[in-house]
């Protein structure tokens, strides 16, 4: 069987992990890489072992012999570069945010109807074996009628005033930061496991940092920083370092949850809390084998991820057998295979169910980063506006 053909734009943080991902499907290929410049991306081709490098993506859309195209690029070009894919044919799997408002995911969804590509947003936290074992669990009725979410996503990468990516600037990155780039990945995971929708939020933002050191070269997401002093320039932050937020579901449950990207100490700890009426389940994605159950008449539990423990809907998603850990890199292959699997089998968009985060959910999320941000402004509870199209 012919191998699917892909190109990836991107050469930063999150370009080469996709890259990592869909080598280990072994139905999928890698023959293109895209970068800001020419040197850039022959630089990094050269690194993977990957044979074409383009200065300008539009080459790579242009290449017949490329299926699908990876948008790993800062935030500001996903709209334009996603849009540009769908007009040339190309199944598409976007980094998020989908774009840079809902009024922005709304077209793009809408045009991937239209053209009846095969579109994906990278939310990859619900690909996680025991996740998609809990949301079985929830859908059973284990855990009773959930009443409360409520958990954070923390990370210490921008703690000191020197820490500075292309993230912290709006053009590139967007009017917020903390809530596109990781209080996203919460609500999706959230309303994915749990089966419910936020309909309505009541934000607070803050600015931890509001003046940071600029390097005067670059630095990559997650880099170090060089710490002599003559090598930054001063400059205003205008995003939030911070968020609370207070969510309701539509079905009237309750949640709120935390995003920090300057709590020390905490890498990439994202965790939530779901409370129902029989009991609780606890989980953490810096520990993504372990789920706590929570019991007020007996013991409480640890589940640890294990297919021979799984319900069956689940064990598709767990590679190894009990005790041999999957973690970050596992849920972004999972996403992969799901994507991917989706297109081998001829799959329609239009019609049939996927397993993976697609450009509808990417809009729903829009959405309520968009109300999120509304609400801080008002400083009041404000209703999250999807389409009724993609609501439905």
């Amino acid at each position: 069987m012919e191998k699917i053909k892909v190109g990836v734009i991107g050469t930063g943080f999150i370009g080469p992990t996709h890259i990592e991902a869909i080598r280990r499907l072994g139905f999928v290929e890698v023959i293109g890489l895209a970068g800001s410049s020419k040197a850039a991306a022959e630089k990094k081709a050269a690194e993977l072992g990957i044979p074409r490098a383009y200065g300008d993506y539009r080459e790579m859309l242009n290449d017949s012999d490329i299926h699908v195209v990876h948008n790993c690029t800062p935030n500001h070009l996903h709209f334009s570069i996603n849009k540009e894919a769908i007009l040339a044919g190309k199944h598409v799997l976007s980094e998020k945010p989908l774009a840079m408002s809902s009024k922005e995911s709304a077209d793009l969804l809408a045009l991937a109807k239209q053209h009846k590509v095969v579109h994906g947003v990278n939310f990859n936290y619900r690909q996680f074996p025991i996740i998609k074992n809990l949301q079985t669990m929830i859908k059973n009725g284990e855990f009773g009628k959930v009443n409360l979410v409520h958990g954070s996503y923390l990370q210490d990468w921008l703690l000191y005033e020197t820490d500075f990516n292309w993230r912290l600037d709006p053009k590139f990155g967007g009017y917020t930061r903390a809530i596109a780039d990781i209080g996203s990945h919460w609500c999706d995971t959230v309303q994915y496991v749990t089966g419910k929708k936020i309909v309505e939020v009541f934000a607070d933002l803050a600015t931890v940092l509001p003046v940071r050191k600029k390097p005067k070269t670059n630095v990559s997401t997650f880099g170090t920083q060089n710490t002599e002093e003559e090598n930054y320039e001063e400059v205003t932050i205008q995003t939030e370092d911070y968020a609370s937020v207070l969510v309701r579901f539509h079905d009237g449950a309750r949640g709120v949850f935390t995003v920090s990207q300057v709590s020390a100490g905490r890498k990439n700890r994202l965790s939530f809390e779901i409370d129902g009426s029989k009991s609780s389940a606890y989980w953490n994605q810096e520990e993504p084998e372990k789920l706590w159950i929570g019991y007020r008449d007996k013991p409480n539990e640890i589940l640890l991820a294990d297919p021979a423990l799984f319900a069956p809907e689940a064990r598709s998603s767990i590679h190894h057998p009990g005790g041999h850990n999957e973690g970050w890199p596992d849920a972004l292959k999972n996403m992969m295979l799901q994507f991917y699997t989706f297109i081998r089998d001829g799959k329609d968009p239009l019609k049939d169910q996927t397993n993976f985060a697609t450009f509808e959910d990417g809009h729903v999320s829009m959405s309520i980063i968009d109300a999120i941000v509304e609400s801080h402004k008002q400083q009041k509870w404000v209703k999250v506006q999807v389409d009724q199209e993609v609501s439905s």
